[in-house]
């Protein structure tokens, strides 16, 4: 006789989900619906008018400069973000699995990083780089480099919070690299050594392959994070400038929304990002998935 597990009480479960549903309804559903239905209206900055405008908001921002040259900012950030974030943390992630000295010291070290906020980040990197007193651009012209100075200069500012970027999520994309080493069996990188095969075939033809589910995964997270996720350090490190050249779309929604009180436009950049990056997720999905390997 099997002994199974009775649960009379029917409606505890739907109490126990409460907390849960009233916060998403609250702080996701509702703002969202907010969102949707502002982006067709126009709204003076004291709240005294609305007007229903239907598509105008849209249609300006598609004839608006600055917006077009944030959507290209945005792209080439989200692009550097995520090419050197997998890049960099797959190398150190290969290197971390080897029997080294020192190797928790080294993976603690690598860690680290993802356990500061975005914005504690951007302050960091803002001193290290500090053109008056900070120790990398003093360096860099004792060596004879350049004379580096993000606040004036464009390149320097968008090399500088790629950079930065990247340093706060190489931890998170460490641990899941190290952990998808971990699973693979040791038997099948040394019965490719014993066939003939060196480091670099056994790494693209063995390795690789079976890292592909995590790659991918973290493709997804990566192309999220740039978009999303790197308000703070943006904010903390450049403010977005200097003249717009690393203020991307999600910079740009919250300087016309909380700084210009354009609702109506704020609200509409807000759904054509979440719209973009969904599709963007889908494409993954449906043509990047097809060369992982399950």
């Amino acid at each position: 006789m099997r002994n199974t597990a009775a649960f009379d009480n029917k409606i505890l479960p739907y109490v126990l989900l409460l907390p849960q549903l009233f916060v998403t309804l609250a702080f996701f559903v509702w703002p969202s619906i907010i969102a949707i239905i502002q982006a067709f209206t126009y709204e003076d900055a004291f709240g005294g008018s609305l007007e229903f405008v239907w598509f105008e908001n849209y249609k300006i921002l598609f004839s608006d400069q600055s917006y077009l040259h944030s959507a290209k900012i945005t792209l080439i950030f989200s692009f550097g973000v995520t090419a050197l974030g997998l890049i960099i943390s797959l190398f150190l992630a290969v290197m971390a699995n080897r029997q080294l000295r020192g190797v928790v010291v080294y993976k603690t070290l690598l860690v680290w990083p993802y356990a500061v906020a975005p914005a504690v980040a951007g302050v960091l990197w803002g001193f290290l780089f500090n053109p008056s007193i900070g120790l990398i651009p003093y360096f860099m012209a004792s060596l004879g480099l350049m004379e580096w100075n993000h606040r004036i200069n464009p390149g320097h500012a968008q090399l500088l919070v790629i950079f930065a970027a990247v340093w706060n999520q190489i931890g998170y994309n460490f641990i899941f690299f190290l952990a998808g080493l971990y699973a693979i069996p040791r038997s099948l990188i040394e019965a490719a050594a014993i066939d003939g095969a060196g480091p670099v075939t056994r790494f693209f033809s063995v390795v690789f392959p079976l890292l592909s589910p995590t790659a991918f995964f973290l493709l997804v997270i990566n192309v999220i994070y740039a978009f999303f996720s790197t308000f703070g350090l943006i904010d903390a490190l450049t403010k977005g400038g200097p003249s717009g050249s690393t203020q991307i779309l999600v910079y740009k929604i919250y300087i016309d929304g909380f700084r210009n009180q354009d609702f109506g436009s704020s609200a509409a950049q807000s759904t054509i990002l979440i719209i973009f990056v969904a599709a963007l997720t889908v494409v993954q999905f449906k043509y990047i998935e097809r060369r992982v390997h399950y």
